[in-house]
């Protein structure tokens, strides 16, 4: 069973909106999911642009997310453990955090990409996507992923 995540600021394959970029406000949008497998112990997420010309940039890594929630709200602030446990990594830019798209030119694809673990991570904050994945293998019991789209003006 595929967890479904979405967003109510975009619609799957749709254009993110300006205000969630760094040509706006730089704040993480929405997220919500569900079927979330039984036996899940956390949740985490990785917000990626395999478009990227240097390879695959890193946007966002968040984890250790209560396996009862069902969503994040709009703006989560860039630090690296939140009130509720919920630790945030490093993104591309070495920031904690969210880092909105902003691609150099064309169209670049934004993948939110959710996994449901069977194990809290044993995982310091400010950790890498590398360091995540690593951390989380053999430990998702399921995953899931939508993609916004972003287009620079000029």
């Amino acid at each position: 069973m595929d967890i479904k995540i979405f967003s109510s600021a975009f619609e799957h394959e749709g254009f993110i909106p300006t205000k969630y970029t760094c040509d706006g406000e730089n704040i993480s949008p929405a997220l919500s999911w569900k079927n979330i497998p039984s036996g899940t112990k956390s949740i985490a997420i990785i917000n990626d642009d395999p478009d990227a010309p240097m390879g695959t940039w890193v946007h966002w890594v968040i984890y250790n997310i209560s396996a009862t929630a069902t969503g994040l709200p709009e703006n989560i602030k860039p630090m690296e453990k939140l009130s509720d446990g919920t630790l945030q990594g490093r993104n591309s830019w070495g920031k904690i955090g969210y880092g909105g798209p902003c691609p150099p030119s064309g169209v670049h694809r934004y993948f939110f990409k959710i996994y449901a673990l069977d194990v809290v991570l044993d995982l310091k904050p400010g950790a890498s996507k590398e360091e995540l994945l690593k951390a989380m293998k053999g430990h998702i019991l399921a995953e899931g992923q939508f993609y916004g789209k972003y287009s620079r003006k000029r």
